[in-house]
């Protein structure tokens, strides 16, 4: 038995490095780390709340990391925590009384249409265009953080991947819009925590190791996207919006 645990543990702390190595820029690493939390027996209640705990501590390091580099626009992303922590916690709460089949096909459409979009605009967020938003965007813009923040606790693949999409749409180049994301995805991932948490819903056990192999995933990730550009995030924001993409037409075919 204990070998079993162990080597459950050491599959867990694999998978977690590999996942949080990808989603420390862009997102999607749930696509690695959830599977790999539901090999393990975990229910997919509490595959996903575990889920949270792990990639919250990878969060956290990727969020340090852009940090230090400078990329992060504290004054913006300061007042849309807020925004993103109670949608998150709303979403998580929400996820126990509705279905979250009912947004899987809406949110096909929207990664798919980010994928041609981002595709097609070839020199798009290969330099920053920010500048003050006026009243009427910076609300549009408050609003969209608020329902992807509500995404993530209600659902949250792809997350990472839309909270950098809305900030290419508002200026940032791609390495901006990624330390930005990551600030805010660590707000969201600590929102939906706490409430699993409340609901009793983690594996401490899994959650923890998998958490610290997540921290090492992220820091390599993150000193290897500012080492490499604009130019890789770009093409590895492509990659897991498609890889998210047909995850999502498979789970559509199959009634998952």
């Amino acid at each position: 038995m204990e070998d079993i645990q162990i080597s459950t543990l050491l599959l867990l702390m694999f998978f977690g490095f590999l996942a949080a190595f990808i989603d420390s820029v862009v997102g999607g690493g749930g696509l690695i780390s959830i599977p790999a939390l539901l090999f393990s027996g975990l229910s997919p209640a509490a595959a996903i709340a575990t889920n949270k705990l792990a990639s919250s501590m990878g969060s956290l390091t990727s969020t340090i990391a852009f940090i230090r580099s400078g990329k992060v626009d504290f004054r913006l992303v300061s007042k849309l925590f807020p925004l993103i922590f109670i949608g998150s916690l709303l979403g998580a709460w929400v996820v126990n009384f509705v279905s979250s089949d009912l947004l899987k096909p809406l949110i096909l459409l929207l990664l798919i249409a980010i994928a041609i979009y981002t595709f097609l605009k070839k020199d798009w967020g290969q330099k920053s265009t920010y500048t003050k938003l006026t009243l009427q965007k910076a609300a549009l813009f408050a609003v969209a953080i608020f329902v992807i923040g509500f995404y993530d606790g209600f659902l949250g693949a792809g997350t990472g991947s839309f909270i950098l999409f809305a900030f290419l749409m508002i200026g940032f180049d791609f390495l901006h819009s990624a330390g930005n994301a990551k600030f805010l995805n660590f707000g969201s991932n600590l929102a939906a925590l706490i409430m699993f948490i409340f609901l009793d819903a983690v594996n401490f056990s899994y959650g923890i190791p998998m958490g610290i192999s997540m921290v090492a995933g992220a820091l390599a990730g993150s000193k290897f996207a500012l080492k490499k550009g604009v130019a890789y995030v770009r093409v590895l924001f492509i990659a897991v919006t498609v890889i998210l993409i047909i995850k999502n037409v498979v789970d559509y075919l199959m009634g998952d």
